[in-house]
Order: structure tokens, then sequence, then C-alpha cells
């Protein structure tokens, strides 16, 4: 057959590039909707070396590392595909929001992790399409290896580059696995008022199987359709009517009737107004869509998939028809997005959130730093590799304290490790030794840089500081440090961690947890919406509580959050423990930005 070529589809040696293929472990970072019986239940099964019944999964990660990792567990046991990737070169991984309490908008700037997956995907100048068209051909190679023998696959474009995605979705499942290509018709659309072309009210969805002659699942659909007008004599006819004239005059009906579903979907684009579906994502797709491919392409209890699940639609339908799922995005706004939406569903069944979080900066640290018999010096490399893009000067003889910048000490946490309580005391006391030894007259502080930090760090910190007479401050270390372009560009940014007040009240075995405060720091805060929160639980989107937090995983056993049809929140909740005792309590809150802060509390009842 005819095949597509582009700039880097094949080495200098000639041999075709392949997908990258580390496939690293996922890192369950919650547990949603699960009760402390099946909680219970899980932690046994593991213990005794068992697998645990499944969860369904939604992951936050860039697909490229996300799919490899699946396959160990997945190749070849995915019922059906669905993906909705970027096809407009204009589109960008902004979004907007209301601030709650207020008429106020703002507009989330893409993350740099989001940014420069775009500049991956879309690369730059004449190199656009071929940036597209190798993105494109590894994601679908590996989707290949994840579909079963019967398994199907819908991919959904429109005319920015589906001609071009066609020929590489030949290439890589054979054109004779090809299905058919639908038609979505959103008849609803405002009217578009570009000159000189046909306005556009279309998509394109391509359906390929893995195997035409392996038995694929296809459920023939039926629909209501509007059958042809006819002229009738004034009478009741059966089904609905609709009065109308024609250019005479006389009276028109209509009758409505089932049909089978072809391949031109009218299904109606959603509105700003819907509140009940849309949740202002702005490349949401109506539930309806996702319905008819679900139903088509899968039965109860088939394992559904989307790595670009956007607002989650996918997730939400697959789990109301009672199919399995996973969902992955590289948006923390689309993952965020995602899990609310699931929470409003009645009796939505448990799912887990995961990333591949320590897994990813280890093998990252290896691939970096690593180099022949100088395994001691790997630790070293990264530090000081972390220090330059912190712009700070490298420091030596402490064990704690890594670097000096503008009169502050600094201190670079473990690839693979959160900064704990006993990190904190360790580089207070180191720096309080040093005094202003080496950061001129300043007074004592430091700068610590992590990737992950105890739940209870920034407030005990307060405490060591005060004691130590140390100033500390906390601030994360981005993922976009993994990735070269994003280095290259200068696009690193160390912004400090938000501070959360907790209420504690207890009463017999019930214990109270309310909001007290929430502060954002302002250098993660654009201008325009510091000016619009009056009151600190603004900042605030979802805040969940672990009543029972035994150093595993958090477990989301009660939320609340704000929806666009119910914007309030509830700022304090109350449970009540079984049996009286000891119990740590662990509160996450996902504020307007998208960022996760968590806190700790212990309590005995």
């Amino acid at each position: 057959m005819t095949e597509l070529v582009w700039d880097g589809k094949y080495a200098a040696d000639g041999k075709r590039v392949s997908p990258l293929r580390i496939a690293l472990p996922f890192q369950t970072v919650e547990t949603v909707n699960e009760s402390a019986q099946e909680r219970q239940l899980t932690l046994e099964s593991l213990f005794r070396g068992g697998s645990s019944e499944w969860r369904n999964r939604l992951i936050w990660g860039d697909k490229k590392y996300v799919l490899p990792s699946l396959l160990p567990e997945f190749a070849g046991k995915v019922d059906l595909i669905y993906i909705d990737p970027p096809f407009d070169t204009g589109a960008n991984f902004s979004f907007t929001r209301t601030i709650p309490d207020s008429d106020a908008l703002f507009v989330k700037e893409p993350s740099i992790i989001e940014l420069k997956a775009y500049r991956d995907i879309w690369g730059r100048g004449t190199t656009q399409l071929d940036s597209y068209l190798m993105w494109f051909y590894e994601t679908v190679v590996l989707l290949h290896e994840l579909l079963a023998e019967t398994g199907s696959l819908y991919v959904h474009l429109d005319w920015h580059i589906g001609h071009y995605a066609k020929a590489i979705l030949d290439e890589v499942f054979c054109q004779d696995n090809f299905r058919n290509e639908i038609y979505w018709y959103y008849y609803n659309k405002m009217p578009d008022t570009r000159k000189g072309v046909f306005p556009r009210a279309t998509d394109t969805i391509f359906w390929y199987v893995k195997n035409r002659d392996a038995r694929y699942t296809f459920n023939a659909l039926t629909e209501k359709r509007d059958s042809p007008v006819h002229q009738l004599v004034r009478k009741k006819v059966d089904g609905k009517m609709v009065n109308a004239r024609d250019e005479q005059g006389n009276v028109l009906y209509q009758t409505r009737e089932e049909r089978v579903v072809d391949n031109v979907w009218r299904i109606n684009m959603l509105q700003p107004a819907d509140k009940t579906e849309n949740v202002g994502y702005a490349t949401q797709k109506p539930e309806a869509l996702l319905d008819r491919i679900i139903k088509a392409s899968s039965n109860k209890g088939d394992l559904v998939f989307d790595c670009f699940c956007g607002s989650g639609t996918t997730a939400v339908v697959a789990e109301k028809l009672g199919r399995r799922w996973i969902a992955c995005d590289l948006g923390r706004f689309a993952i965020q997005t995602t899990r609310k939406r699931l929470l409003s569903l009645p009796d939505v069944r448990p799912f887990v959130v995961q990333n591949l979080g320590k897994y990813e900066r280890q093998a990252w640290q290896a691939a970096e730093f690593a180099q022949p018999d100088q395994e001691a010096l790997l630790h070293a490399r990264y530090r000081r590799f972390i220090l330059d893009l912190y712009h700070a000067e490298p420091l030596e003889g402490y064990a704690w304290l890594h670097g000096l910048k503008n009169g502050h000490y600094v201190h670079v946490g473990a690839v693979d490790a959160p900064v704990t309580v006993e990190d904190t005391k360790a580089v207070a006391r180191e720096c309080w030794k040093a005094g202003g030894r080496h950061a001129g007259d300043a007074t004592n502080a430091a700068d610590v840089l992590g990737w992950d930090f105890a739940f209870d760090v920034h407030e005990t910190a307060a405490a060591i500081a005060a004691e130590a007479n140390v100033k500390l401050s906390f601030k994360r270390i981005p993922r976009e440090v993994l990735e070269k372009k994003a280095v290259e560009q200068g696009d690193i940014r160390f912004f400090e961690l938000a501070a959360l007040d907790l209420g504690v009240a207890t009463n017999g075995r019930c214990v109270t947890i309310s909001l007290c405060s929430f502060m954002v720091p302002p250098d993660d805060v654009p201008a325009d919406v510091q000016a619009a929160i009056t009151h600190w639980s603004q900042w605030i989107d979802y805040w969940a509580v672990d009543w029972d937090f035994r150093d595993d995983t958090f477990h989301n056993q009660w939320q609340s959050y704000r929806t666009r049809s119910d914007p309030k929140l509830q700022c304090s909740v109350a449970h009540t423990y079984e049996a009286p005792g000891r119990y740590t309590v662990v509160v996450k809150v996902i504020d307007i930005l998208g960022n996760d802060t968590t806190k700790s509390v212990v309590v005995e009842v």
C-alpha cells in the first residue's frame, strides 16, 4: 500500500522509529468512594499476596509514559478505546473559570508541562505537521497493542488533520479493519459567520477494529427519526404530530419512527446554558455521543479506555453503562473535572486516582545523571541540576544544606521520597549552626525544595522554625523539570506551598472538621484573580477527608465540591467513629487553580 512518510518516521539507519517503551509502576495517590470494609478487604488481600477487586482508574500523566506503563497488565485486554486527541493547531490548554461567589472570570493559563506537550504535538514552523504525525503514529501503535482481538478503536477528529490521520490508522490497523467513517452532525451549533465558506457542522469519527475476523463486538442500534413529511387529510395520526404548512398553506404532518442508526449521527452540541451536563470544559463532548459508541462496541463489564479524557465524558458514560474504565489526561484540571463529574453520579463505584510519581522521576534521574562506576555522584549531579534551575549557588560541606540563594540556604529533596518533618528538623538544625557564615548577615532562612511533602510538614515547620530561630519556606519542584525542552527554554518555576488551617472539635466519638482559612501564595496567582477574591473560601474548589489515614494512600471517604449548578461549598463535616481510639485524619484541598494541598490532624475519641 502507499505509505505516508514524514520527517522523523525513520532514523538515519533507515529503521522505523519506535515509541518510547519504558514501563513504570503506577502510584495510587487516592482511592475514592471506597467504604472502610472494602478498604480493609483490599489491604488484607494485598498483604496475602493476592489481587484486589477491580478498581476503575483515573490517571494523571502524559500518555507517552502512561501507555507503555499500561502494556504489561493490559496488552490485548482493552475492549474499546475512544480518543479525542488535539486536532486544532490553534488549540491550547488554557481554561476559563468563574471565581466562586463572584461574577468575575479568569483564564487559567496552561502549565509549562501542558505547553511543552503542545509544542511536542505541533512542533514549530515547517515541522508542525511532521511533529503531529509522529506523535499520532506513536500513540496509535501503542493503542493497537492494548486493544483486544475483538476490540474497537474510535478516533474523533475534524477537517484539520483527519485525512492524514486516516492514512496512519490504515497503516497501523490495516485498511481491511476500517469499519466506518462516522459524521457527528451537531445541527444546533451557533451559525458560522465566516464568509467565503460553507458553515461547518460536523466532526469525523473513524472506527477501526483490531481484527475483522475475530467476531468483534457490534451491537446494532436504533433511534427515533423523523419520517419524510407527507401531506395528509386532517385526522389523528400515530406518533408525534408537527403542525406546519407548505408554501401553499396546506397543513403538513410528520411522524417519528424507529430507524437503524446510520453513519450520520444527529446529536446536539452542548450549549453554554446547559448547567446539567455542561461543566464549562472547552472540548467537552455530549454524553449522548459516547453513549452511542459504548453501547455499539462494548458490553457490560467490558474495559473502556480514553487517554485524552478531558472533561471525563467517556469515564462518566462507561460508569453509567456498567463498563470498567481507565481514563487518563495530562492536564491537572482535566483530572479534577473528571473526578467531580464521577462523584456526582449516584452510587458511583470505587475508583482510584494514580500517577507515575517517583518511578518516573527515578527513571529520569538514572537516565540523566548516572555514569558508569560513579554511582556515588548520581545524587550530587541531580542536586546541582536542581540548584541551577533554582538559580542557586552550590554549597559544599553540609549534609542538608545544598545551596545558597538571595541570603537563603537551599535544601534539595530526593526524587523518590517526600520531604518529611524529620528532614525539616535536620535542615533547621544545620541552618542554625551555619548561621550567617555563608549567607551574609541575613536572618537564618532556608528554602526547602521538594517533589512531594509529608501531610503535616507545612504547619509543623512553623514550630520547628520558631524553636531554631530559622525561617523556612517550602517550594515544590515542578514536574516540568523532567522535560528537556522546558528546561532549555527556561520555563521552570518553583511555587510555594499553600497554607491550610483546620478546626477540630470532638464530642464523644463524633469529630467535626472545619475549614478555617486557606492561603495561596501570591506568586502563583494571576493579578485579576487576586483582585476578585474577598474571602479565603473562594480559593477552594473541592475538599475531601480521609477519617482513618493509615500511611498507605489517601482514601476519600467524604467530599464537598463546587459545580455549575451548585457553586456553594460545605465548609465543615462531622464523622462518628464506630470504636474509640486514636485516629489520623487527613484533609485534601484542591484550589481553583487545580493545585492540591493536604494536612493531617490526630484525634482521640
